[in-house]
């Protein structure tokens, strides 16, 4: 009797397709609705991985920003670009901001990228990796930070006239999420185990007006408040003119909004702010402050700085040195000016030396250090209620309510007195900070 064998067919492996985000929150945000739409298709993707097969499939989502960011960008696709040439991976797509901008030039320079796209093309891409946009997807995502935090973007795009600034060239006008559809996506996360939702637009306070004819960011802040499991309300970049007041009142209201408020300011002199299209003044600026700190006394302000800009005078750099120094913000950022074509400042002579450039950031976080130690030597021996991120060696790595994660203070657990999950909140006391850093025990 003869027996006839029957070979199976070898199982065709899926190819992965590897996300890759470099540049802002914001983008991070899209690569993760780009994957929850991927995911979705039933196709394998993963983010960031250091693992890549022959058919594998590498979408990189640019930034566009500044010089430093356009050429970490540019040297990312031409390294998957070789991979590719080299037969290690199949195909190479490139989205974001980068994109946006640069499209023709990338694609006559870099050749072998399968396509471009730019930031408002989801639906484009998703054709390209063989899937389909679902909208019974809208509000899901694939984290790719710890599930316990997530950016939340409320809005895209800016219709503010900043001279510095290529956003608006990049991600256009103002376009505010529809706020039932973000209280939908707010429970998603929720249900997920996230409990923190940090707020990203490029400008938050603007929310609602282009929707609603009034802003709304402050009723926003409310429903969210209202989603059973949200812990913690983040709010980040928001701008100083038309700045609405009433979103303080919600802070104050609410324990699960935190007492935290980031506001990029940019510079301080008048010449310089009206050079930057600003529409604000120096004092108009320093009475702002005031009035969120009184509105809020126990608020952490985080704002952000340039040096460098087209005709800053060393006049108008000590002044807003006097200004950092006086004002004591609780978090700072500083960076140099990048002269950005197509921009107004553009048409500016970009006349203060790279050195001088540098020179002046360091002076102003060194200012900003002795700030920062001396604001955090005040919370030794008081105690905080901490969100647990992470453990490294032999600490627990947490925030405050005050602090962002990746740019601002970190509190420290002995992880020999004291255990602590990731994602759960403890109260640590303080026994002793440094100029970014706070140790404590569980208590």
């Amino acid at each position: 009797m003869n027996t006839k064998i029957i070979k199976s067919k070898p199982l065709i492996k899926q190819p992965k397709i590897n996300v890759i985000t470099l540049g802002c929150s914001k983008n991070i945000y899209d690569s993760e609705v780009l994957m929850g739409q991927l995911r979705g298709n039933n196709l394998n993707v993963v983010h960031e991985s250091d693992k890549m097969g022959k058919d594998d499939i590498v979408v990189i989502n640019t930034c566009g920003f500044i010089d430093n960011a356009k050429q970490e960008s540019i040297d990312t696709i031409l390294q998957f670009s070789d991979l590719k040439a080299a037969g290690k991976i199949g195909k190479v797509v490139v989205t974001g901001c980068l994109s946006e901008r640069y499209k023709p030039e990338l694609e006559s320079e870099i050749t072998n990228v399968d396509a471009f796209f730019g930031t408002n093309d989801l639906q484009n891409i998703l054709h390209e990796l063989g899937a389909n946009y679902k909208h019974e997807l809208i509000g899901e995502r694939l984290l790719t930070t710890p599930s316990h935090f997530a950016y939340f973007k409320i809005a895209e795009g800016c219709n503010r006239p900043c001279s510095f600034c290529a956003i608006p060239l990049m991600r256009g006008k103002h376009l505010s999420k529809p706020m039932e559809e973000l209280v939908n996506e707010a429970k998603i996360l929720a249900k997920n185990g996230t409990k923190e939702l940090i707020l990203i637009a490029q400008d938050l306070t603007y929310y609602g007006l282009d929707l609603y004819g009034v802003r709304k960011l402050d009723e926003l802040m409310r429903r969210l408040s209202d989603v059973p499991g949200i812990e913690w309300i983040r709010l980040q970049y928001a701008y100083p003119s038309g700045f609405p007041m009433e979103i303080l009142d919600a802070m104050n209201e609410r324990d699960n909004i935190c007492k935290y408020l980031d506001m990029p300011l940019q510079h301080i002199t008048d010449n310089m702010l009206k050079s930057m299209r600003r529409g604000t003044t120096k004092q108009k600026t320093i009475d702002l402050v005031n009035q969120i700190r009184d509105k809020v006394p126990t608020i952490a302000m985080r704002t952000t700085l340039i040096c460098g800009y087209p005709g800053e005078t060393e006049y108008d750099f000590q002044e807003m040195k006097e200004w950092v120094a006086e004002t004591k913000f609780d978090r700072l950022g500083c960076f140099t000016y990048s002269h950005e074509e197509k921009t107004h400042a553009h048409t500016l002579i970009d006349d203060v030396p790279d050195e001088v450039k540098q020179q002046r950031v360091d002076d102003i976080m060194e200012i900003q250090q002795g700030i920062s130690f001396d604001i955090n030597q005040e919370k030794v021996g008081k105690t905080f209620k901490v969100l647990v991120d992470k453990k490294e060696g032999e600490f627990f790595i947490g925030r405050t309510e005050f602090d962002s994660p990746e740019v601002d203070n970190e509190v420290l657990i002995n992880a020999y007195t004291g255990y602590a999950a990731n994602g759960s909140f403890v109260n640590v006391k303080i026994d002793r900070a440094e100029d970014f850093d706070l140790y404590g025990q569980i208590v």
